[in-house]
């Protein structure tokens, strides 16, 4: 575990498991978490042989409370700081939610040109865009984002209480049984970094248009989503990036939430795992 600072000065918290010399996989987090929403699967893969590496973004966790910055190009600038760092080569970058569009950033600009990645995983992520238009008329409107704008100004710590133990999990929906922890751990993770970050991070990750990210894109890409996902339209999403993206797998899973990292790891971590193995 340590810190790299970038050269605007951010100081980036990461944790590096494993075997140096094994294959390295990066978890990219979603918004407004950290790397700790990686537990289940950098436990699962590090006790597979891997080399499991994962940062806080900017704002985020235990990275500094910087000012500046809080957009999709200081986010894939700050994960290749964490690469070059670390010298990660023949990785595979998985990325949830915003992390998602972190990734496919980062792969676009950074990881590909520079020869660094083998693979990439989307799950529940953001691109092409969140945000409806006349373009893509199955996203969110952006009076959704206002709300959500609004909201966290007014009180953080009840909004992020809110988001975990409704629509994030989908413990909003009938039969579905609210686990405390779980809800705790997320507004744990949340409350972690910079109310500024998380206010400006909202129209990082809903208005940034990745559609020519994604085109750029050549390694080998697996798509995860769940058709339940109440935070990401998923048609707007995965169903987008499998027609942008040149070698992609689509996977849509049945009644699977948003936050389906945590309550279905023992889905989509083999699924990974079998992606990653071909």
């Amino acid at each position: 575990m340590g810190y790299v600072t970038t050269d605007d000065g951010a100081e980036i918290y990461f944790k590096d498991w494993g075997d140096r010399d094994a294959q390295p996989i990066m978890f990219h987090h979603g918004w407004p978490l950290s790397s700790d929403d990686w537990d289940a699967q950098m436990l699962y893969f590090v006790d597979k042989g891997y080399r499991v590496v994962a940062s806080d973004r900017r704002g985020h966790g235990r990275s500094s409370q910087i000012g500046t910055g809080h957009d999709m190009d200081h986010y894939a600038s700050d994960a290749s700081a964490v690469v070059e760092h670390l010298d990660l080569r023949d990785a595979i970058h998985i990325g949830h939610s915003t992390g998602g569009g972190q990734v496919a950033r980062y792969v676009a600009r950074y990881g590909e040109p520079q020869g660094r990645v083998a693979k990439a995983v989307l799950v529940a992520a953001v691109p092409p865009i969140m945000v409806q238009t006349e373009t893509n008329p199955d996203g969110t409107p952006l009076a959704v984002f206002d709300g959500f704008r609004s909201a966290l100004a007014a009180n953080r710590s009840e909004f992020f209480r809110a988001v975990a133990a409704g629509p994030f999990y989908g413990f909003n929906r009938e039969g579905t049984a609210l686990s405390e922890p779980v809800v705790e751990n997320w507004w744990r993770q949340g409350m972690m970094g910079s109310a500024l970050a998380h206010y400006q991070g909202i129209k990082a990750f809903s208005e940034t248009d990745q559609t020519e990210d994604l085109e750029a894109i050549s390694v080998p890409v697996l798509i995860l989503q769940g058709d339940d996902d109440q935070v990401v339209p998923y048609r707007a999403a995965a169903i987008r990036q499998h027609e942008l993206l040149r070698n992609s797998t689509l996977k849509i899973y049945e009644g699977f939430p948003h936050g389906m990292l945590t309550t279905h790891a023992d889905v989509i971590n083999p699924d990974i795992l079998a992606f990653i193995q071909q």
